[in-house]
């Protein structure tokens, strides 16, 4: 009897391939804009499901927000919400951060809580101001422009050496990809049996068929490298291409 491809054991959601999210911070996005004034860093936690570290800050009205660490951030620190200064941590619309400062977690539309530069060790760079909106350049390299009104966070999030550490063993590697809802590792198709994958079996490790699949092949055979997209296909039509 032949067994689903892990790719599709994984998209089913069981409890073996999901992250456990009872360790979870939960959602971390900016704090409601009516909150304004400096608060202060309580502490730095770990965050599993997320390659940043966590920051809690003792917010202007007294209670608790959760903010991803920007490096540098310790304990104590203070931090500006809508005014104040520009410094590590500081969550600022970006018509009021200057030039040249690196910043992350950026709001695409305002006050949607930061969607952009997220990753642990990522960063954009403010590049120019121009009337309502502001110039950006993403890790990507790619310039973007938002309305000066969408709120970024000042400085490189935190935990950017986390792929400096080695993992030193097989098994560590396992529950460090577990908590990220990730695999652990990956086989090749062709060095699986044929029951196990369309590409497994024969007397040596080969495709044995064409490993481009059309997008509506059925998902037990939907293995290996996927056709070209209609809307490609019309862009190559129109321009003459084959």
């Amino acid at each position: 009897m032949g067994k689903r491809i892990i790719s599709r054991r994984r998209g089913s959601g069981t409890p073996t391939y999901r992250s456990p999210s009872h360790r979870h911070h939960g959602p971390i996005y900016h704090p409601p804009p009516a909150l304004v004034g400096e608060g202060r860093v309580l502490r730095i936690v770990p965050a599993p499901g997320r390659t940043a570290p966590v920051a809690e800050v003792l917010a202007p009205d007294g209670g608790t927000v959760r903010i991803l660490a920007s490096a540098g951030l310790a304990t104590g620190d203070a931090i500006a919400f809508a005014e104040g200064k520009v410094d590590r941590g500081s969550i600022l619309p970006l018509g009021r951060i200057p030039d040249g400062t690196l910043v992350s977690n950026l709001e695409v539309k305002p006050f949607d809580g930061g969607r952009l530069v997220r990753s642990a060790g990522t960063s954009a760079l403010v590049v120019a101001h121009t009337g309502t909106e502001v110039t950006v350049q993403l890790p990507s390299g790619t310039f973007k422009q938002f309305l000066a009104t969408c709120r970024a966070q000042v400085g490189t999030v935190g935990g950017g050496g986390r792929r400096e550490r080695p993992i030193i063993k097989a098994g560590k590697k396992v529950w460090t990809t577990r908590s990220l809802a990730r695999a652990p590792y990956k086989v090749r198709g062709v060095a699986m049996n044929p029951v196990n994958h369309p590409f497994g079996g024969g007397a040596h490790q080969h495709v044995g068929r064409p490993s481009t699949v059309q997008s509506g092949t059925w998902p037990g055979a939907k293995v290996g490298r996927f056709s070209r997209s209609a809307r490609k296909k019309r862009l190559r039509t129109r321009s003459g291409g084959g």
